[in-house]
């Protein structure tokens, strides 16, 4: 099975978290966010005054929510909108997602979000669900241990950002923490010895207003995570929960391999393997290709909800069985592939709620969801309807004006909130590079070729230490892409295609990006070739 890559203890020594906190540049004293930052790895300019406004409003967005939480020293990225602190499902992938800009700021701020969750941890093991702002003298805050409330496992972002930034300090304190919230959650949430993980209530899932956990309760007795509420279906075994559990296990293999630890790698790969062999063997239902809790009694808990997108999240299918999960339900445009992807129940489920309420798991299209699409469709090759889905959300949101957390599957039309919401600033704004940039890909540059309706758009990023230029000079018209590393000429494109090229930009490979094929020229000094390139398909270069 292709897995993604493989490879803290909570207690933060406070002089180095100071140190930390002292080389954040442009975070305004006592306060939220701050002004324009330097030394940042990304610069976007567009001829498109609309794309401009709303891009230039996603980066205020996202650097207004920056906050100070819980008494640590160091800024954080809290959720924004009616959610005042940082959530460990998501906060520590927002983050990761932020550091990509490369600021001063965006990097301490990534680096912060783990190692305040890190810091929070009990003695037991236990890691808070979120850490929340205090308001006032006696308010509700800090850190909150009511439900465990996982999906993107803080292990594996963690782990992302120490090969990213060759942090060693963060890589040691992530592998100790994570290690022992593992065995936490094999403490307490594997209550029936089956191997997976459990559900006690609604929160634990994070899918609010869910009609996945109709008629079960929210949170925790005493807002205490060990302790499962009364009722004859609870606990239940979750494929997501377990899924998030697989994932951090593939990560702490990774961890505990760089860390010189290879019989500590070899066991967690093994623990990883059973978990993940446990979820499809149980929680899988073959006749519909999707996956499912099993409640206290045996039985499916029958609502075809967003759970299916979460285990293709952390990549537990194969292959073959993903294949069988995306024609079924995600590709289905009765179930998941709707106008606006992807609901949070699908779309011909019974149990879709309408009208659609804030804060709804019930059917809304979640940002949440939305931002967490390419770690699992860039994983299994789907790219091309990758690059829909964001152009879909892309378009919703600019047509909205505004950063708000859910829409309408089928409209495209936002439910009315507070706004300011990180994940959707950040989702817009990682899908305009992802469209149409160029970023760094592990070893090698990525040129997502895909030119705007019209006008220059220029993007410029800091890719293994040097400065890569992608260039759109004459819009759709022309469809002239100018590729450049270190001010030297790459190649010119013209087509909608990924090019990757190693870093020094030799070209190795196109990928097909576009609906169908795509016809592709591209001249490299004084050569030109013309190939076409399939949906999803890769084609050698040199």
């Amino acid at each position: 099975m292709d897995r993604r890559q493989l490879v803290a203890r909570g207690a933060l020594a406070a002089g180095w978290a100071l140190a930390s906190a002292r080389r954040v540049r442009g975070f305004a004293r006592g306060g939220e966010g701050g002004g324009p930052d330097e030394g940042g790895a990304r610069s976007f300019s567009t001829d498109d005054a609309g794309l401009t406004r709303i891009y230039e409003a996603a980066l205020a967005t996202v650097r207004g929510n920056v906050v100070r939480l819980a008494d640590f020293p160091g800024p954080v990225l809290a959720e924004g909108s009616y959610y005042p602190g940082a959530w460990m499902e998501c906060a520590p992938h927002e983050a990761l997602v932020w550091s990509a800009w490369g600021t001063e700021t965006a990097r301490a701020v990534a680096r912060n979000q783990h190692l305040m969750f890190f810091a929070l941890q009990k003695e037991d093991g236990q890691l808070p669900y979120a850490v929340k702002v205090r308001s006032g003298a006696g308010s509700e805050g800090g850190p909150g241990f009511g439900q465990i409330q996982m999906v993107v496992p803080v292990a594996a972002t963690a782990w992302e950002l120490s090969q990213q930034t060759g942090d060693h300090e963060l890589l040691e304190k992530a592998y100790a923490a994570c290690g022992r919230w593992d065995a936490w959650l094999r403490k307490y949430r594997n209550t029936r010895g089956t191997g997976l993980c459990e559900g006690f209530c609604t929160w634990d899932t994070g899918m609010d207003n869910s009609p996945r956990w109709k008629e079960e309760p929210n949170a925790c007795p005493d807002d205490d995570a060990r302790r499962c509420p009364p009722g004859p279906g609870l606990p239940r075994l979750c494929p997501d929960l377990s899924a998030t559990v697989y994932g951090g296990r593939v990560a702490l293999a990774a961890m505990a391999q760089a860390l010189g630890r290879s019989s500590e790698a070899d066991r967690w790969t093994q623990d990883a393997e059973e978990i993940r062999r446990l979820i499809v063997a149980q929680l899988y239902y073959e006749h519909d290709g999707g996956f499912y809790d099993l409640d206290a009694q045996g039985r499916f808990v029958w609502v075809r909800s967003a759970a299916t997108l979460r285990v293709l999240g952390e990549h537990v299918p194969d292959e073959k069985l993903f294949e069988t999960v995306w024609k079924r339900q995600v590709r289905n445009e009765k179930v998941f592939w709707t106008p606006y992807p992807f609901p949070s129940v699908a779309l011909d489920d019974p149990e879709f709620v309408r009208p659609i309420p804030r804060n709804s798991w019930g059917g809304a299209a979640q940002a949440l969801t939305a931002l967490r699409a390419p770690r699992w469709m860039e994983h299994y090759g789907k790219p091309a309807e990758l690059a829909w889905v964001m152009e879909r959300w892309v378009e919703a949101v600019q047509r909205a004006n505004a950063f708000r957390q859910q829409m309408d599957p089928l409209s495209g039309e936002f439910t009315a909130d507070a706004g300011g919401y990180s994940p959707t600033a950040l989702a817009l704004l990682d899908f305009v590079w992802r469209l149409s940039g160029v970023r760094e890909q592990g070893d090698l540059v990525e040129w997502n070729v895909r030119p705007p309706a019209r006008g220059r758009t220029k993007f410029s990023a800091q890719v293994h230490g040097v400065t890569a230029e992608l260039e759109y000079n004459g819009g759709a018209d022309s469809g002239l892409a100018e590729l450049r590393i270190g001010g030297k000429s790459v190649a010119s494109v013209i087509g909608v295609v990924r090019v990757l090229t190693t870093r020094t930009g030799e070209l190795r490979e196109a990928v097909g990006i576009a609906d169908g094929l795509s016809p592709v020229t591209l001249r490299e000094g004084g050569a030109e070739r013309r190939i076409q390139v399939e949906a999803n398909a890769r084609v050698k270069l040199g």
